[in-house]
């Protein structure tokens, strides 16, 4: 067997939110990203268009949980995910996912959590190589001050998601 395994299957998706589309991606039945996109297109140009027939159960537990959530419905997300990085990006990741809803952190008490308290920066590039948006709340990470800073996804989504988390409108 090789060192190096080819990743097939990957299933797409496109979720409209409040704040733009979403392109979901699984392989199995985990999700392997959520990433915000311009448009419900994929890097072809061409419209994806799905029937659900045959798309793996986590996208409809996907779209619902989300929709739950920009709806305020939700405050935790309960989905099989498929996580690619590096063990200090898996370490960010898991302390972001203890984040409670409709609080934020600074990115040095991020990088204090994960055990390198000097390491604001590389936990900061963690943050911004984060390839489940939203489920791995990566937007509740503020700047030391309390300003919003670094969203890969626009500081004008970051502030909705967290108006949506404290209880207001976009």
């Amino acid at each position: 067997m090789s060192k190096y395994e080819v990743m097939t299957n990957i299933c797409v998706a496109m979720v409209s939110s409040p704040l733009g589309w979403l392109r979901l991606e699984a392989q199995g039945n985990a999700l392997t990203r959520c990433k915000w996109w311009d448009k419900p297109v994929d890097e072809s140009g061409d419209a994806i268009q799905g029937d659900g027939k045959d798309e793996p159960e986590c996208f409809t537990a996907a779209r619902r949980q989300l929709d739950e959530y920009f709806r305020g419905e939700r405050s935790a997300f309960d989905l099989p995910i498929m996580l690619c990085g590096t063990d200090f990006q898996k370490a960010v990741w898991h302390q972001l996912s203890l984040i409670p809803y409709g609080t934020t952190i600074s990115y040095s008490t991020l990088a204090s959590l994960t055990g390198r308290p000097k390491a604001a920066r590389a936990v900061a590039q963690a943050c911004h190589c984060n390839p489940i948006a939203i489920i791995i709340p990566c937007h509740r990470v503020i700047g030391a001050n309390g300003s919003l800073t670094g969203y890969a996804a626009g500081l004008e989504r970051k502030q909705g998601l967290l108006n949506i988390e404290n209880g207001h409108t976009k």
